[in-house]
């Protein structure tokens, strides 16, 4: 049966994969993002415009049910611990924290009318595995996953909140971190798989939790490449 999912920024990245793989799969989707032309050109998708920096989510083009929600915004702000200000770390929470809260609150109403309703929110490989630089980034993605968890026990059973914590993804994001060969290499070197995830590699994880995981509830899931977990000697 053909669900309808919310995705949050789809325009490009792992978002835009996430809608591919929801379409591929007959399901309907809406998106929200500042650039919603620059999504996937589907079937059965609806774009809407939302700055979730600066206007109230529009509950009005939303369908009354919604079977999910994904939350995809993030960035990728590495700087020194002393060379980040404070508005570093407000503006990841804004982005990372209290867009996922703003946007949840505002459609709990229309997952609450589904009876397999779910979220997908997206942490970092960066909150289990300490990694230099990414003290912003990190700190904000670590409130994410206690929401996870949080919503999980307080929605259950009713609605199942999971998130997904991907290591380096291809992405526009990480241009500048993947944009020589040298600079890929070393990325895929510190990877056990050694490889740097491919936005679909996170989507396939994604779409799985979201339409086709009926028993998994208030887990942060890695995909990672086993750089969290694995070490090879």
């Amino acid at each position: 049966m053909s669900k309808h999912f919310l995705i949050i920024g789809a325009s490009s990245g792992i978002g835009a994969a996430l809608l591919e793989q929801l379409v591929a799969r007959g399901n309907t989707v809406t998106h929200l993002s500042r650039e919603p032309e620059r999504a996937p050109d589907l079937p059965g998708i609806t774009g809407v415009h939302w700055d979730l920096r600066s206007e109230p989510l529009p509950v009005d083009a939303l369908p009354e049910r919604l079977d999910g929600v994904a939350y995809c915004p993030g960035g990728i702000r590495l700087k020194p611990f002393q060379r980040l200000i404070e508005q570093d770390f407000n503006e990841e929470w804004e982005l990372n924290l209290m867009g996922a809260v703003r946007t949840l609150q505002a459609v709990l109403p229309a997952l609450k009318r589904s009876e397999t309703a779910s979220v997908l929110l997206f942490s970092t490989v960066a909150v289990q595995t300490g990694m230099p630089f990414h003290a912003a980034v990190a700190a904000a993605k670590g409130a994410v996953e206690g929401l996870t968890r949080s919503l999980a026990a307080e929605w259950a059973p009713a609605i199942r909140v999971n998130a997904i914590a991907p290591t380096l993804t291809d992405t526009p994001l990480a241009e500048r971190l993947l944009g020589s060969e040298d600079k890929r290499k070393a990325a895929m070197d510190r990877h056990p798989l050694k490889r740097v995830n491919d936005p679909g590699d996170v989507a396939r994880a994604g779409a799985w939790l979201l339409a086709d995981a009926p028993a998994v509830t208030g887990q942060v899931i890695p995909v990672d490449g086993g750089l969290s977990s694995v070490r090879v000697f």
